[in-house]
């Protein structure tokens, strides 16, 4: 079979990326593949592409995925970065086209659901409700509110010991304009951000997270990104206490939602120990897979 492969560039540029694009398409036109490479462009990752890479299933075994990689790769070289990081779901056709092309397995992760017509709405209120002193518990909907934008960006380093195995992910370096953009980022695909976090009640200070994007129509499932609390305030049931409160103010907040989504190394055992407390049911296996360039 005859393809061509197009170099595209994808133009608008993020606040800590930009993106290169491949389409494979046959002499009539038709495309059969696309591929897409994330730089990263922040300090701390400046070292790492990320790849997603797809073949019509009426099209594979034909070298086009082959061939997408190659330009991918070659790529990545030429803006010399160390890793290519790409994920696929377990045991799929993406993962063994990975596995048989060099790539290398880094981290296993496992997807959840919660169906929220499941509910044991007094379980959750009890925990969302349980004291904890010393600590509040505070929310907003899109952009963090300028009194908390400072300690929210300086708490995001609680990401930074989060469990990748052998991923050679970098250090995300996050400041304020950083937390804004990201907002925008999700306001703009015409989806709801919603964060819970908890606060010092010493200083006001941020010392914990937990973020909730909806579908801009509160249908479907939610999906949540990143819950994560600083060292020095672990141990006390912050995470649990931020995400049943996250739970709650979905179903109320959206009470068409059907449920939310989730996705946890399979090595962070206590944020998969939440997640199984809060009636989180497995779904599906992904693994994250890297190329040493």
């Amino acid at each position: 079979m005859s393809f061509h492969i197009t170099a595209l560039t994808d133009p608008e540029a993020t606040a800590s990326s930009r993106r290169l694009a491949w389409l494979a398409s046959g002499d009539d036109g038709v495309p059969l593949g696309s591929a897409f490479l994330r730089l990263f462009t922040k300090e701390g990752q400046e070292h790492l592409a990320e790849l997603e890479l797809a073949v019509h299933g009426a099209e594979r075994r034909q070298g086009i995925g082959t061939r997408l990689l190659e330009a991918a790769v070659d790529a990545a070289k030429e803006q010399r970065r160390r890793s290519v990081i790409a994920q696929a779901a377990q045991g799929s056709p993406a993962d063994l086209f990975l596995a048989a092309r060099g790539f290398r397995q880094v981290l296993a992760l496992t997807h959840a659901r919660l169906p929220l017509a499941d509910l044991d709405r007094i379980a959750l209120d009890a925990l969302v409700e349980l004291p904890h002193p010393g600590y509040l518990l505070t929310e907003w909907e899109g952009t963090v509110p300028p009194a908390l934008a400072r300690s929210f960006a300086d708490s995001r380093r609680a990401m930074d010991d989060m469990p990748m195995d052998g991923t050679d992910f970098g250090t995300v370096v996050w400041d304020v304009e950083r937390v804004v953009a990201a907002a925008e980022a999700i306001a703009r695909r015409g989806e709801l951000l919603h964060t819970v976090a908890v606060v010092d009640a010493a200083d006001g200070s941020v010392v914990g997270f937990t973020e909730l994007v909806v579908p801009g129509d509160g249908l479907g499932d939610g999906q949540h990104y990143g819950t994560a609390v600083l060292p020095e305030h672990r141990g006390r049931g912050l995470a649990r206490w931020m995400k049943a409160a996250a739970v709650r103010h979905a179903r109320e907040r959206h009470p068409g939602l059907a449920g939310l989504c989730t996705d946890t190394a399979d090595g962070n055992a206590s944020m998969r120990a939440i997640n199984d407390a809060l009636g989180y049911v497995p779904t599906h296996k992904a693994v994250e897979y890297q190329l040493d360039l």
